[in-house]
């Protein structure tokens, strides 16, 4: 029996998103109301700001002095890419003691109500599975209904040109909404990562399954941003079409 209760009495995994931000004023309030209507027990949200000039920083101040500790900011002075900013949020969730490590987009795309799915297929899974991924094509995910069909075809197609050079088996390996497991973030050694835009999500699944590691996916609906304007930029679209080849012939470093 005092096993037993020591087991019920046992804290509940920290879960920390982080939620890189620039220019995202009109979205971020909204996203924070989500995930805090989840319920999940100690969920902790990390806004890492870019310097956005729209306020989305100062505002994340205040939203977090309001949320008795369960929101947190991380300012950087300059906006250098989506892999830089989540290497900052990811590094510090780390060392503020999370169990696991989301990464979210903040402009709305990724469904908030799929995040208790994601974290309990992780905490189930054994120390091999790595990240437990938000996929938009394994049976039952999907995408906007609101794309136009060159924008399918494009994610489609990095989909499968990501796999036919890196043969990762992740049927949507340039996904951005992933629960990962502290120590596998360790395992790759996060802090080496130097890819940015969707070409970090390729890198960081690259890394996964070089040491062995699993990546499940589940299933989601991606929607299309509201408010704000999309950050994909061609310099962005032209690092992810190089990457694979870098990483293939390792070009990325020891920790690739």
């Amino acid at each position: 029996m005092e096993q037993v209760s020591r087991a019920a009495d046992a804290p509940s995994p920290k879960v920390v998103v982080v939620v890189p931000t620039y220019n995202e004023r009109e979205n971020l309030p909204l996203l924070i109301d989500l995930l805090t209507a989840l319920g999940l027990p100690n969920l902790h949200v990390l806004v890492v700001d870019d310097g956005s000039p729209d306020g989305t920083g100062d505002l994340a101040d205040r939203i977090a002095e309001e949320s008795g500790g369960a929101v947190t900011v991380l300012h950087r002075t300059r906006k250098d890419g989506l892999g830089r900013a989540y290497v900052a949020g990811m590094t510090r969730a780390l060392a503020d003691g999370a169990d696991v490590v989301v990464q979210m987009d903040a402009d709305l795309s990724h469904p908030a109500k799929t995040l208790p799915l994601m974290v309990r297929t992780l905490l189930a899974g054994d120390d091999d599975l790595a990240v437990v991924l938000g996929s938009r094509y394994v049976a039952g995910g999907a995408l906007a209904t609101e794309w136009a069909w060159h924008r399918r075809a494009l994610s489609a197609w990095a989909n499968f040109y990501v796999n036919a050079v890196l043969r990762l088996g992740v049927k949507d390996a340039t996904a951005g909404y992933k629960a990962w497991r502290a120590g596998a973030l360790e395992a790759i050694d996060l802090p080496s990562v130097r890819s940015n835009g969707y070409s970090f999500q390729v890198e960081m699944n690259h890394r996964t399954i070089r040491r062995g590691l699993r990546i499940v996916e589940v299933p989601i609906t991606f929607e299309e941003r509201v408010n704000g304007e999309s950050k994909l930029s061609l310099r962005v679209q032209a690092e992810s079409a190089i990457t694979p080849w870098k990483l293939r012939f390792g070009r990325r470093g020891a920790g690739s």
